[in-house]
């Protein structure tokens, strides 16, 4: 953005993907929510439009572009009516391999990238487990060194993709907890084959965003390279921080952009809904809690767009991405309920959408990282208050 407004190229940018979107209507995405069928198709139809490496560097085939630009590519995806089912189908060869971009090898680069951009690769990515949750100091997977590699055993959970993917980006502790001077230390970072028959993935089931699935990882014995450790050992944590603030960003957008869905949907309702005599969208019960609902997306956008500002211009975002994401998030729910309200009966019924854009709505309130401990953060970093955990 330019200012309040966009620039030619991000305008183009969301013409470009809206053309795109407009071969998957609400019938590929009902489908897809009600048969957990993974949205192959549109995969590979933003792959060949080359919007997977938006944010990828031009020499490995990317467009070069930054943080801005992949919200934009994401907010169109998930406000078309795709909402998170579309937006995590692509999320990580968007903007997950961030920490091979910035820390990893050229080798790496080049053996990776091209084939993440092209959709060559699909990719999932393991950081929480069942013991620790967002404790990422407490993880038990262990990374032992092993001839000439490593070798990981232990759990990961919520790991998305896992069904289908054939690469792993992968958090593990290298250095017992109580050998080194910070808790965060001694965990690395690996990129590497994803060996079914090392790892069992069992899907879980859930509330929403069926096509998309999450998974329990059991990992025994995964022989890694040395090769495939990104950076150096015991530094992953700082690695993964790395792209913690661009995620924040990006589900921040996508949540408005589901809102934004979400509104459209109920003002057409209201419009077209006729009861005792009269459009149900003449009714202030109707009109004000959709009315709220845009003010609090916009101001939910503007925050997020100025995270992903910032980021671009390698400033630090920690609090407005973090908050960004907190803000999207609720303001995302709040008008895909008003949504479901202002439609009535009919609100509840599948074939309007809404009840679809709440429950995959409802993803961005929990993660990747819950709202309490966003607060936590606010509390301690911008207002220096004690840390209360």
């Amino acid at each position: 953005m330019s200012g309040f407004w966009l620039t030619e190229e991000q305008e183009a940018i969301r013409e470009g993907v809206t053309k795109v979107m407009a071969g998957f209507g609400d019938e590929y995405w009902r489908a897809a929510d009600e048969t957990g069928r993974f949205p192959e198709e549109f995969v590979s139809a933003m792959a060949e439009g080359g919007w997977l490496g938006v944010a990828m560097p031009e020499e490995f085939g990317g467009s070069g572009l930054g943080l801005t630009e992949a919200a934009h590519v994401m907010q169109t995806v998930a406000q078309s009516g795709a909402a998170f089912t579309g937006a995590s189908a692509i999320h990580l060869n968007i903007f997950g391999l961030m920490p091979i971009v910035k820390f990893g090898t050229e080798e790496q680069k080049r053996r990776h990238l091209p084939r993440t951009i092209s959709g060559q690769d699909k990719a999932c990515f393991a950081v929480t487990e069942p013991n620790s949750g967002l404790d990422t100091a407490s993880l038990e997977t262990r990374a032992e060194k092993h001839g000439n590699g490593y070798r990981i055993n232990g759990r990961k959970i919520w790991t998305t993709m896992a069904q289908r993917a054939n690469k792993i980006l992968l958090i593990a502790r290298t250095t017992p907890k109580e050998q080194t001077a910070k808790p965060m230390q001694g965990l690395s970072l690996f990129y590497t084959d994803f060996d079914r028959a090392r790892i069992d993935a069992k899907p879980i089931p859930k509330m929403g965003r069926k096509a998309v699935e999450c998974n329990m990882l059991f990992i025994e014995d995964l022989q890694v390279p040395a090769e495939d450790l990104i950076g150096e050992e015991g530094k992953g944590f700082q690695y993964l921080l790395a792209g913690l603030n661009p995620e924040r960003v990006l589900f921040g957008v996508e949540a408005v952009g589901i809102g934004r869905a979400a509104l459209a949907k109920a003002a057409t309702y209201a419009k077209e809904r006729i009861v005792f005599g009269r459009p149900i969208g003449q009714n202030q019960g109707v009109q004000h809690p959709l009315a709220k609902s845009w003010a609090e997306l916009e101001a939910a956008n503007l925050l997020a767009f100025k995270a992903a500002a910032l980021y671009d211009a390698g400033r630090d975002c920690g609090a407005e991405a973090n908050a960004a994401k907190y803000l999207g998030a609720e303001a995302g729910f709040r008008a895909a309920e008003a949504a479901v309200l202002a439609h009535g009966g009919m609100g509840y019924a599948k074939e309007y959408d809404v009840e679809r854009y709440m429950r995959e709505a409802m993803i961005a309130r929990i993660a990747p990282v819950s709202r309490e401990m966003i607060l936590n953060f606010i509390a301690e970093r911008v207002l220096h208050l004690p840390k209360s955990y």
